[in-house]
């Protein structure tokens, strides 16, 4: 009788789990690399905006709402400029047009900073950066 209630239960398990099993076959169990995250933005672009604007010190990194923040960077070159620095991931794909990267520049005038023109091209080359050094990041996880 015992035998005939166990072989009972292992059956009713078997019926019961078969057919959830048979019905996931198709679901994907690998994700793809861009999603690949448990932050809010695509991960690869993070890493490379944190990497890229490394040179100067972080005011705000917030990784569900995808901001970095710099605090004002002064060249030791150049120590009548600095540039404080915004990088936004907007999306979790890794796409050129999931960033978007401002910046404000000030010059020192007779011992007050002022406001001045940052070149677009700036801009556009510190994006370039982050996306070039995203897709390596990938591409070495990927492989890796």
């Amino acid at each position: 009788m015992l035998r005939l209630k166990t072989a009972a239960a292992a059956l009713l398990v078997i019926a019961v789990a078969a057919p959830g099993c048979s019905r996931n076959r198709d679901v994907p169990i690998e994700l793809a690399p861009s999603r690949m995250t448990t932050i809010g933005v695509n991960a690869y672009l993070w890493r490379a905006a944190l990497d890229t604007l490394s040179f100067a010190p972080l005011l705000q990194a917030d990784s569900s709402n995808g901001v970095i923040i710099t605090d004002w960077y002064t060249n030791p070159q150049s120590p009548n400029e600095r540039v404080k620095v915004t990088a936004s991931i907007l999306d979790q794909d890794l796409r050129a047009d999931a960033l978007r990267v401002t910046a404000s520049r000030q010059v020192n005038q007779g011992g007050n900073w002022v406001n001045a023109p940052v070149s677009a091209s700036t801009v556009q080359k510190l994006e370039d950066i982050i996306l070039t050094r995203a897709r390596d990041i990938r591409r070495t996880t990927v492989r890796g």
